[in-house]
């Protein structure tokens, strides 16, 4: 039997994704989404890497959904999509991919719009999408996972969440499920054997470093194993932060055998810190890392972490999106029971950077 198909045997039973893809052929969301699509002009993809996304996609039985042959209501196809910022991390601009693609399908057309969070630029965005007669409604997302006051200009169209929720829960929202990764990533670390793991998170104010810390206690809880603050140290993202605080953590009288970073970027500053200590990562300590960056298939060994499900997240944006707009009813009258709040499971990519401990402190 295949490495490939003992995979897709632990698969759950649902319907195949882009994301399951790109997590067995080791690629990221976007290579998988330009395969499959066929997109490949100015695409750098050798054919090999091609031919691997193809022959999964094909064992998983992924079939692409067909282009819808009308718009959600006659003479609409436009959906707006507008983000407080676009550039200064990978993630946004997975969520654009995906929401495009399912965008296409229902034979519309998506239209970015980046506001920087300025109140300015977003009211006028939001004016000039208002006044589109094209318009089918708008994806509202934010860079960072947080709580929002939606514009009331969006109570009038339809508008789906994504990365973001409302307190008052008026909108359809989706978000990763971050404390499930972190369960999981921890929890893999603990059947690996380690029972000192060690935690590097991100800011803590965030609600992503909040609830990715949660679900490393729970694992632990759930595990009998106590919860040990001297194994925890507050981070900022940067890989800097991750090698000064794994240095730190292995100055502990009782360092870790395993540390979970919060997310990739600090768990290749990890990587480097064992270098410059003498260990090696998996051999010495484990490292594990979360967010399945570009990066992480090219670090030394490559990365075991949980994959954010970017892409997914911003499909099913468009999919909900275009499900409310087709609705008899109009957005503004439909009822909070309507609306669906979805948490997308992070799935763990298993990579090289962990290994069993049979001499756990």
């Amino acid at each position: 039997m295949s490495r490939t198909s003992r995979k897709m045997e632990k698969l759950p039973q649902r319907r195949p994704t882009m994301t399951d893809i790109a997590k067995q052929a080791g690629v990221s969301q976007s290579t998988v989404s330009l395969v499959l699509n066929n997109n490949l002009s100015g695409a750098k993809l050798s054919g090999k890497t091609r031919e691997k996304v193809l022959q999964i996609a094909n064992e998983l039985g992924y079939r692409l959904t067909q282009r819808t042959t009308a718009a959600p209501r006659q003479g609409r196809n436009l959906i707006g999509y507008i983000v407080d910022s676009i550039s200064t991390s990978p993630h946004p601009v997975v969520s654009v991919d995906g929401a495009r693609d399912a965008a296409w399908e229902h034979d519309c057309v998506l239209s970015v719009f980046a506001t920087r969070g300025d109140p300015d630029v977003e009211a006028a965005t939001l004016a000039h999408l208002l006044a589109n007669p094209a318009l089918v409604g708008v994806i509202y997302s934010t860079i960072f996972t947080r709580s929002i006051e939606v514009p009331a200009a969006l109570n009038r169209i339809p508008t789906v969440l994504l990365n973001c929720y409302s307190e008052e829960r008026a909108f359809s929202h989706v978000e990763p499920g971050e404390v499930g990764g972190g369960h999981t990533a921890t929890e893999y670390l603990i059947n690996a054997g380690h029972t000192r793991i060690g935690f590097i998170n991100g800011e803590p104010w965030m609600d992503a470093a909040k609830d990715r810390f949660k679900g490393y206690r729970t694992a632990l809880a759930t595990a009998d194993l106590p919860f040990d603050p001297k194994l925890v140290r507050d981070g900022d993202w940067m890989s800097g932060t991750g090698f000064e605080q794994t240095l730190s953590l292995m100055a502990e009288p009782r360092p870790p055998t395993a540390i979970f970073c919060a997310n990739d970027l600090m768990a290749l500053g990890a990587l480097e810190a064992l270098k410059q200590l003498g260990l090696k990562a998996p051999d010495d300590v484990a490292i594990m890392g979360y967010d399945d960056q570009e990066i992480a298939r090219h670090t030394h060994p490559p990365l075991t972490t949980v994959l954010l499900p970017n892409y997914e997240m911003g499909r099913w944006a468009v999919d909900t999106l275009i499900a409310e707009a087709a609705s008899p009813e109009d957005a503004a009258t439909q009822g909070a029971l309507r609306k669906r709040h979805i948490k997308m499971e992070c799935p763990l990519v298993v990579r090289e950077s962990v290994s069993r401990s049979d001499n756990d402190q």
